[in-house]
């Protein structure tokens, strides 16, 4: 089974690849590689660098299914330049499942995001509520979902709306809360905490991978739109989950960040999927990782410190 996967080099997206490889798929990557590549050569892995809005550049003969990752991610990136947001994550994303369509591919498994939800008053965040996004990514998210569920007549296709992302990967990322939070008390013996009381759901990337690939097996057995996310916990309760394992202090500060929810996957767990990984075994991955010296807190970590230099702003 051959499958593309476009972001195949970010970060879910190369552990995504290598685990695909592992279980022996044929994989094709497409990447403009922003940040990097770091994909090792392998017989069934074709590496293609390209910017996903230049369609003709994108294969789809003999591609049996599309895992599309590739996306300008989270708030403050997708603020930086407004355009480039909406043409990435919903424009590309309609010429590629258009493109898949017309090339007979089978599957399109889409990465939207639990952002899309907003502000929510509700105990559980379910599939079936109301979207209210708040940020520019958060609305691109939530159009290229309605554009591609135009198509679920000619086409497998599941959306998938993930939590926040936490554990390791060669593409790291320390702008995402768990790994964010434990870099601070690594580096500076503490951390710093804005607003606190804000619930947000996480999921570890094991699991989130083991999502794609659950997906992927059950093909036309689960279509639709699923959460992926398993545990709910405040900020400032992560924090605290942090300072079990590190020494450290925290501090608290006024924010103007409204987003809370609580994500409910049981539709998901229907499935059968079952979670295994937790938020502790992705704080323990980065303290380990940071004492053997094999993660660095660096710029190029951060999405919008990358996107600023690739932007020309710094």
């Amino acid at each position: 089974m051959h499958i593309l996967v476009t972001g195949g080099c970010g970060y879910i997206g190369t552990n995504l690849t290598n685990r695909l490889l592992n279980d022996g798929y044929q994989v094709t990557v497409v990447d403009l590689m922003w940040f990097g590549n770091h994909l090792k050569k392998h017989k069934n892995l074709i590496v293609i660098k390209t910017d996903i809005r230049e369609i003709d550049q994108v294969p789809m003969k003999k591609i049996d299914a599309i895992i599309h990752l590739a996306n300008i991610a989270n708030d403050p990136t997708g603020d930086l330049n407004p355009k480039l947001t909406w043409e990435v994550n919903v424009l590309a994303s309609m010429l590629l499942i258009e493109k898949a369509i017309k090339n007979g591919v089978k599957q399109f498994i889409y990465a939207s995001s639990g952002s899309v939800y907003g502000v929510k008053d509700e105990p559980e965040v379910t599939e079936d509520l109301s979207l209210l996004p708040i940020s520019d990514y958060n609305k691109t998210k939530m159009i290229s979902e309605r554009v591609l569920l135009s198509y679920h007549d000619k086409i497998i296709l599941q959306i998938i709306r993930p939590a926040t992302v936490c554990g390791y990967s060669p593409r790291m990322r320390l702008d995402l809360s768990v790994s964010m939070l434990t870099m601070q008390a690594l580096t500076a013996g503490k951390i710093t905490v804005f607003g606190g009381k804000q619930t947000r759901p996480n999921i570890h990337m094991n699991d989130m991978i083991g999502v794609y690939l659950h997906f992927l097996k059950l093909g036309e057995k689960a279509t639709g739109i699923y959460n992926a996310g398993f545990e709910n916990i405040t900020i400032l309760e992560l924090a605290n989950r942090i300072k079990k394992h590190i020494t450290t202090k925290v501090f608290v500060e006024e924010s103007n960040d409204p987003r809370s929810y609580r994500q409910n996957s049981d539709k998901l767990i229907s499935t059968n999927f079952n979670p295994r990984f937790t938020i502790d075994d992705a704080i323990k991955e980065i303290i380990e990782l940071y004492n053997e010296k094999t993660l660095i807190d660096n710029d190029c970590y951060y999405n919008i410190k990358q996107m600023k230099k690739i932007e020309g702003i710094v």
